[in-house]
């Protein structure tokens, strides 16, 4: 009787670590997915930075302004 109850915990626990390892690696996966979103979205806003500064270089704005106390 006794073999039968080890054998039954061993499949669940090896069921558990199953699970267990499908999750861990679908957090993973998502977690590489939204770090590669937060790159992409500091990209296009250094982009749209870029983009703000050259046009106001382009049109003189704020060439000559005086931040003297």
């Amino acid at each position: 009787m006794s073999s039968v109850v080890n054998t039954a915990a061993a499949a669940a626990t090896a069921s558990q670590a199953q699970v267990q390892q499908a999750l861990s690696a679908k957090f993973a996966k998502s977690n590489a997915n939204a770090e590669q979103s937060v790159v992409q979205l500091i990209e296009s806003a250094n982009a749209n930075l870029q983009q703000v500064v050259n046009s106001a270089a382009s049109s003189g704005v704020g060439a000559s302004l005086d931040i003297r106390a």
